[in-house]
């Protein structure tokens, strides 16, 4: 099976829990977004906001991640709401802005409107626009192999 690259959409608050748990879960917490994936995809968080319920502007790149196995499973996490996850392993890396890659992001075709693209929380993106985004998050590109 061929390696895939993802962007996932999340406020940085919200990824916490991904990053504390090893995993990774849509928005929604749907199933669907999760079972185009497959171990060893490379999956990259954009958080537009800090905090999800507050105003203000991030507009980073914040984790990397790489899918561990093929396994989906849910979580309850109260109230009613149990999403689906699956197990990954996160890399070190550091925030890194969207505004001076928009440019070379070859998965922004609108360069005037770049957030069309993100509005639906998963995209598939080609390994040329992961490799520029890693390229300026991880410090040490060995782990990207």
């Amino acid at each position: 099976m061929t390696m895939r690259y993802w962007i996932l959409v999340a406020s940085k608050d919200r990824l916490q829990h991904g990053l504390a748990g090893g995993f990774i879960q849509t928005s929604q917490g749907k199933a669907a977004p999760l079972k185009r994936m497959h171990a060893d995809d490379w999956v990259t968080y954009y958080s537009s906001r800090l905090e999800y319920d507050k105003p203000g502007k991030l507009q980073c790149f914040t984790a990397i991640c790489r899918i561990k196995d093929e396994n989906i499973y849910q979580h309850d996490m109260g109230g009613g709401f149990v999403p689906f996850r699956r197990n990954v392993m996160f890399l070190s890396t550091q925030d890194v802005s969207i505004l001076p890659l928009i440019n070379e992001l070859t998965f922004i075709k609108d360069k005037a409107h770049w957030g069309g693209p993100l509005r639906f929380g998963t995209l598939q993106i080609p390994e040329e626009d992961f490799r520029l985004i890693a390229g300026r998050m991880v410090d040490d590109q060995s782990v990207l192999k």
